[in-house]
C-alpha cells in the first residue's frame, strides 16, 4: 500500500512539474510576443505622452558638453583619450551653477571600432553624470565642421580658430556610399538598445543641423548634394531609433529658415519636426527671434528645447534667453561650456578673419579652463533661474 501512494504521489508531482514548466514556456513565449511586438509598434510620441514625459523633468538648463581637453566627439570618446578626471571636473562645475542636464555628441566611427568600449565609457560617462545629478541628451550624427573624420589620434587645434578639429558624422566618403549604411544602422539600433531603459539618459538627437553645409569653413569640399543625401538617411534613422524602442523621447532640431507656416517650410525641417518625439531647435539670434521662434514651434503642441544658444556679439545671451525660456518652460542647452581645446571663444568668422589673441568678448564658453567663470553675472543668473527647480 505504501509503495502504491509514493508511485501516486510522484506520478501527481510529475503531472504537477509539467504543467508548471508549461505554463512557464507560455509565459515566456507571450512575454516575448509582447515585447516584439512592442518594437514593431514603437511609434512616434503623442502630445499626450510627450506632455506626460516632460512633466516629470525638472526646467532643464546646461550645455553641449566637451571636456576642454578633446578637440571634438573621437578624441573625448576613444579609449586613448577618454579623460574621465577632466569630466568630473568640469561637471562639477556645471553642478555648483545649477545646471542639470548635458547634450553631448557621440560618431559612428567609435561604434564601428569598437562598440562594447563605446558602451564602457558611455556607462562611465553616465555615472559620472548622475553623481552630479545631470541627465544627458546625446547626439547620434552630426553635419557640421569637418566632413572627413578619421579616427586614432586627432589634430591640434588651428591656433585662434573656432571649432578646428570638429568632424561630421557620417563623413562625406560614407555618406555617398549606400552600402555603408546598414553599419550606420546597426550604429543606431545597437547604441540606443544598449541603453534603451536607461532613466540616466535624457533623450536621443538622431541628427545635429543635418541640412548644414559648413559655410567658409569647409564649403570647398562640401558636395552640392549633400542635403539631397541626408534626407532620407535622417528618416531612415528615425525609423531605426524607434525600432530600438527606447524609453526615451527622439528628436531632431531644426536651425534655420522660417517655421511660422509648415506650409512654406523646407522638407528636412518639416520632416524632423514631425519624426520628433520632442521639438528642438537652435537660435543664436536675438532674444526677440528666440522668443517669436519658441511661438511658431508651440502649434506642435509638444515640448520645446532649445538644444543651441548663446553667442555673446549676436545678442544670443544668458541675460536675453533665460528669462525667456522659464516663462514658455523651454529648456536650454547653451553652446560650449569650458574654454579648451575647440576654442569656441572665437567667433565663427575665425575660419576667414585671422586672430591673434583672445576676442574682448567670448563667442562662446561660461569657464575658463581653471574653474573661473567668464562673467559671474551669467553663472550666477544661471544660479539664480535654476535654484527652485533643482532643491533637493
Amino acid at each position: 500500500m505504501k509503495k502504491t501512494y509514493f508511485l501516486l504521489l510522484l506520478l501527481m508531482s510529475s503531472v504537477l512539474f509539467s504543467c508548471k514548466e508549461t505554463q512557464n514556456k507560455e509565459e515566456n513565449i507571450a512575454a516575448n510576443n509582447s515585447e516584439e511586438r512592442a518594437l514593431e509598434t514603437r511609434t512616434i510620441w503623442s502630445k499626450e505622452k510627450a506632455e506626460e514625459w516632460y512633466s516629470k523633468q525638472p526646467w532643464l538648463v546646461g550645455a553641449n558638453f566637451n571636456p576642454s581637453t578633446a578637440i571634438n566627439q573621437l578624441e573625448m570618446w576613444q579609449e586613448e583619450t577618454f579623460d574621465s578626471e577632466t569630466i568630473d571636473k568640469e561637471l562639477g562645475w556645471a553642478e555648483d551653477i545649477g545646471m542639470n542636464t548635458m547634450r553631448v555628441y557621440l560618431h559612428d566611427l567609435l561604434h564601428k571600432n569598437d562598440p562594447e568600449g563605446l558602451y564602457k565609457r558611455m556607462d562611465e560617462f553616465l555615472k559620472i553624470a548622475d553623481k552630479h545629478r545631470m541627465k544627458t541628451l546625446f547626439v547620434l550624427f552630426d553635419s557640421c565642421w569637418d566632413p572627413f573624420p578619421e579616427a586614432g589620434e586627432q589634430r591640434a587645434p588651428k591656433p585662434h580658430v573656432h571649432n578646428s578639429g570638429w568632424v561630421q558624422s557620417p563623413g562625406q566618403q560614407v555618406l555617398q556610399d549606400s552600402s555603408q549604411y546598414d553599419r550606420l544602422e546597426k550604429y543606431v539600433k545597437e547604441t540606443i538598445g544598449e541603453f534603451r531603459n536607461d532613466d540616466r539618459i535624457l533623450g536621443w538627437d538622431v541628427w545635429n543641423e543635418p541640412d548644414n553645409m559648413t559655410g567658409p569653413s569647409y564649403e570647398d569640399v562640401e558636395i552640392p548634394n549633400k542635403v539631397e543625401l541626408v534626407l532620407p538617411l535622417l528618416k531612415d534613422a528615425f525609423g531605426w531609433a524607434r525600432a530600438a524602442n527606447p524609453t526615451q523621447p527622439l528628436t531632431s532640431g531644426v536651425w534655420i529658415g522660417d517655421w511660422s507656416d509648415p506650409e512654406k517650410m523646407e522638407p528636412m525641417h518639416k520632416m524632423q519636426l514631425e519624426q520628433s518625439d520632442i521639438i528642438t531647435f537652435h537660435n543664436y539670434d536675438s532674444p526677440e527671434d528666440f522668443e517669436k521662434k519658441i511661438k511658431d514651434l508651440q502649434r506642435y503642441g509638444k515640448p520645446i528645447l532649445c538644444t543651441e544658444y548663446m553667442a555673446r556679439p549676436n545678442g544670443s545671451t544668458f541675460q536675453g534667453f533665460l528669462p525667456i525660456a522659464k516663462e514658455y518652460n523651454v529648456g536650454m542647452y547653451n553652446w560650449g561650456f569650458v574654454d579648451g581645446k575647440t576654442q569656441t571663444k572665437y567667433p565663427w568668422d575665425s575660419w576667414t578673419k585671422t586672430y591673434t589673441s583672445e576676442p574682448e568678448v567670448w563667442f562662446h564658453e561660461v569657464f575658463r579652463n581653471n574653474g573661473e567663470p567668464y562673467d559671474e553675472e551669467e553663472t550666477e543668473l544661471i544660479k539664480e533661474l535654476s535654484a527652485e527647480v533643482n532643491t533637493p
